[in-house]
């Protein structure tokens, strides 16, 4: 009877032995199907991420090239503006002189006495008018 019971308890352990086995090959065949796919979605995000920094790289060098021409716009501009600066003193004098000119003509005196007159005009204000809508005239 014994050894009855020890036949008995020796299949229960080969058979919970097997039962065991076979849980563990199916974990182990879920696992593995888990992992092909982590792998595939590991190779997938590569992939992305290479295309990501290809199209980060090309943005990069066209945002290089904006600014270079952004710069070299801005250095025009400015050359531009520094060959203008001459010519507007020289649309400011101008209209000095003639405003010079204007005043002599009101106070009846020569140009070169309008100046010492200018103090003593400044007492009452004049209204002076003109045609041209480039001329700007000082009105004390």
């Amino acid at each position: 009877m014994v050894e009855l019971k020890i036949r008995y308890s020796v299949a229960g352990a080969a058979a919970a032995f097997i039962g065991l086995n076979v849980y563990l090959i199916r974990t182990l065949k879920k696992s593995m199907t888990t992992l092909d796919e982590v792998n595939k979605t590991l190779v997938d995000a590569r992939g992305v991420i290479q295309d990501l920094s290809g199209e980060a790289k090309q943005i990069s060098s066209e945002a290089k090239q904006l600014i270079h021409q952004a710069n070299g716009v801005t250095k025009d501009i400015k050359g531009r503006i520094k060959s203008v600066d001459p010519l507007l003193e020289t649309a400011h004098d101008v209209g000095e002189a003639l405003h010079q000119v204007t005043d002599a003509m009101l106070h009846g005196s020569t140009p070169s006495q309008a100046s010492s007159t200018k103090a003593e005009a400044t007492s009452k204000p004049k209204a002076v008018y003109s045609t041209s809508s480039n001329l700007h005239l000082k009105v004390k």
